[in-house]
């Protein structure tokens, strides 16, 4: 099993038995940085209980991010949902049960006595960024409008320029670099800059 499904995807090791038709996803809330102890808690929970036909797959979203440390490309993971964690369940006062009383366990999100359901398109649309994000990492995004920036790669290199506009779909910065005494916009991307010493 690799790297990503052990921390990002699922885990299906459960999901073998029972009628995953019946089940739904549920968004649980956890002490924040407690997420993967959380899943690594439920699924042996549900196993110990005999609910593993009950809970399948527990999801922590994560992507990947790519910064730049002392000149090189670093990729690391970050989770999408800080403090919550995703679980595909047969909704019951037994499983309900196993789940609240996880340790590090803050709650259902959604519901007093009876938690709400996530819309199935928008579990896709998670797992369809986490897949993306495996794929293409995200450039780390810590810029803002109106910034000094330097720009370490491409013909402009050397040269500073504040930040005039930031597109985090695309993952650039428009950038106004004083070229000749006139102000000009040039986009960069993300990993293209850095803040000057």
């Amino acid at each position: 099993m690799d790297e990503e499904r052990r921390e990002g995807q699922t885990d299906a090791a459960a999901a073998d038995g029972g009628d995953a038709s019946a089940r739904q996803w549920y968004i649980i809330h956890t002490y924040s940085g407690f997420e993967n102890k959380v899943k690594q808690s439920l699924r042996q929970r549900a196993d110990a209980y005999g609910m593993g036909d009950k809970i399948g797959e527990i999801l922590v979203p994560t992507e990947e991010v790519v910064e730049l440390r002392d000149g090189k490309k670093i990729t690391t993971r970050k989770k999408f949902f800080p403090g919550y964690v995703l679980v595909h369940m047969e909704m019951s006062d037994e499983a309900w049960h196993v789940v609240r009383s996880t340790p590090k366990v803050t709650g259902f999100v959604g519901g007093g006595q009876k938690p709400l359901p996530m819309p199935q398109e928008e579990v896709d649309r998670i797992i369809n960024q986490v897949s993306v994000t495996k794929e293409k990492p995200k450039p780390k995004m810590d810029y803002h409008v109106g910034e000094q920036v330097k720009i370490i790669d491409g013909p402009f290199s050397n040269f500073t320029g504040v930040v005039e506009d930031v597109n985090e779909d695309r993952a650039t910065l428009k950038v106004m670099v004083s070229i000749f005494g006139r102000a000009t916009p040039v986009e960069l991307e993300f990993h293209q800059v850095k803040r000057p010493e």
